[in-house]
This record gives C-alpha cells, sequence and structure tokens, in this order.
C-alpha cells in the first residue's frame, strides 16, 4: 500500500485508530469527507464501537491489499479469509452489518448480510425468531391471532411453518 497521507478515525467510545488513506476510502462515507474536506484531523464514527472498527479496519486492509483483478487463487485465498471473517458471534455480525452500512462498505455489507442470509435458509419463522433471539411481544388474543392466520393463511401453508428458501 503506497498511500502518503494517514487519516485518523474515532470510534464511539473515544478510541482512536490511524490507517492509510487508501484503506480509510473503502468506505464511500470516508472517501466523500476526504474529498470533502473533512477529513484534516480526525473522523469522528459516533456508530460505531472501537471493537467493530478495529474488525471493520481488518476488513478493509485485507481488501485493499488484495488486488481486484487478480488470478483465481488469490481471490479463493480472500474467500476463504471473508469466511473466516464473519465467523463471530451473533452481536458482532450485527454491529458490522450496522457499520458497513453506515460507513457504506458495500462488499463487507454484502458480505455480512449475505452470512445472515445463508443461515436463515431453509429455517422456519419458529427457528429464525430463537436462533436470532429476536424478542417480538406477541400482543394479540389467541382470536385476533387465529384471524390474522385465517386472513393470511398463504403464508402457512407449509405445515402451518413459513420456511424461507
Amino acid at each position: 500500500m503506497a498511500s502518503s497521507k494517514t487519516i485518523t478515525l474515532r470510534s464511539s467510545d473515544g478510541k482512536t485508530f490511524d490507517l492509510e488513506e487508501v484503506v480509510a476510502e473503502e468506505s464511500q462515507t470516508i472517501k466523500h469527507m476526504i474529498e470533502d474536506g473533512c477529513a484534516d484531523n480526525e473522523i469522528p464514527l459516533p456508530n460505531v464501537t472501537s471493537k467493530i472498527l478495529a474488525k471493520v479496519i481488518e476488513y478493509c486492509e485485507k481488501h485493499v491489499e488484495t488486488p481486484k483483478e487478480e488470478e483465481h487463487s488469490v481471490n479463493d485465498e480472500l474467500k476463504a479469509w471473508d469466511a473466516d471473517f464473519v465467523k463471530v458471534d451473533q452481536d458482532t455480525l450485527f454491529a458490522l452489518i450496522n457499520a458497513a452500512n453506515y460507513l457504506e462498505i458495500e462488499s463487507l455489507l454484502e458480505l455480512t448480510t449475505q452470512t445472515v442470509a445463508d443461515v436463515i435458509l431453509g429455517k422456519t419463522t419458529d427457528e429464525i425468531y430463537k436462533s436470532y433471539k429476536f424478542e417480538f411481544k406477541n400482543d394479540f388474543t389467541p382470536e385476533e391471532e387465529e384471524e390474522v392466520r385465517r386472513e393470511n393463511a398463504w403464508a402457512f401453508e407449509s405445515d402451518d411453518e413459513w420456511v424461507f428458501e
């Protein structure tokens, strides 16, 4: 990486990270700030903790190091690295999704959301709720719930469960 300028990012919990401009520009949000002259000192990232920012920087550094138009074996190595990168706990994965969205890092957003999609593939809605610890409070009475099920019977045609395919 041959970049002459260093960019400083400040996480929501106050930790600073110095990185090369070319790495920082993997984020479209940061790239636009640099282009607009808003990155002379440090760039505050109020929506990203230091734990997640460190992971995001690790991802960006790896993707900058790997040439985009490289031979097939390098591409396979990067895919394997990406697969290992997203082997994280659920909270970290969702925080990475939020950070990738906020920072506009399209490749990271695609990787993390595809990881979630792969996990829910073939699961029923109940299995998804349980595995992702979604806590939806069902405030319907049994009668109201039955009415909703009747009105939306198409959604429950597969053994009274909706399976994502």
